[in-house]
């Protein structure tokens, strides 16, 4: 009779116990230029290849997980935003996105190697996984990428 009432009372206890626990919720994040990383990485706990797609001249856009469309996003940004790639010979060449924007994360977590201009700021992606960094211009961004291969040649 005493076990039978000692697993009642552990059955009421765990039964509470598991009720209260909850399943992880996704934080609420707003996505701009200096968060973009780590917004894509919160859409997927397992390795993808994770993308965040804006139509040109859309105030929407997705998040593209292998390939698939997961979920939509308000735009953060407008036309005016310039994508380079960063050559150490011919310095920034600018990206063709004429049609939309793309900015991806493959499944080791390495970002599109790009520098990202909007308004006043450069968004410095080029670091493999790091943060971005931001520079008030390309110039700025070049001689910071100038003294980091100096320092890397000395």
């Amino acid at each position: 009779m005493e076990l039978m009432i000692v697993v009642l009372i552990i059955g009421v206890v765990y039964t509470i116990a598991v009720s209260k626990i909850r399943s992880p919720e996704r934080k609420k994040m707003t996505p701009s230029f200096k968060n973009l990383k780590s917004y894509l990485q919160s859409f997927s706990t397992e390795r993808a290849d994770i993308a965040f797609v804006c139509p040109k001249s859309s105030e929407t856009c997705f998040i593209e997980i292998d390939g698939k469309k997961t979920a939509k996003v308000k735009s953060f940004f407008d036309d005016s935003v310039e994508i380079f790639r960063y050559d150490y010979f011919q310095g920034f060449l600018q990206k063709n996105s004429h049609d939309f924007f793309r900015f991806g994360i493959d499944k080791d977590g390495v970002t599109d190697q790009v520098a990202i201009r909007y308004k006043k700021n450069v968004y410095d992606y080029i670091d493999y996984f790091d943060a971005p960094k931001v520079y008030d211009s390309l110039s700025a961004l070049r001689d910071a990428k100038e003294a980091l291969v100096q320092k890397v040649q000395q």
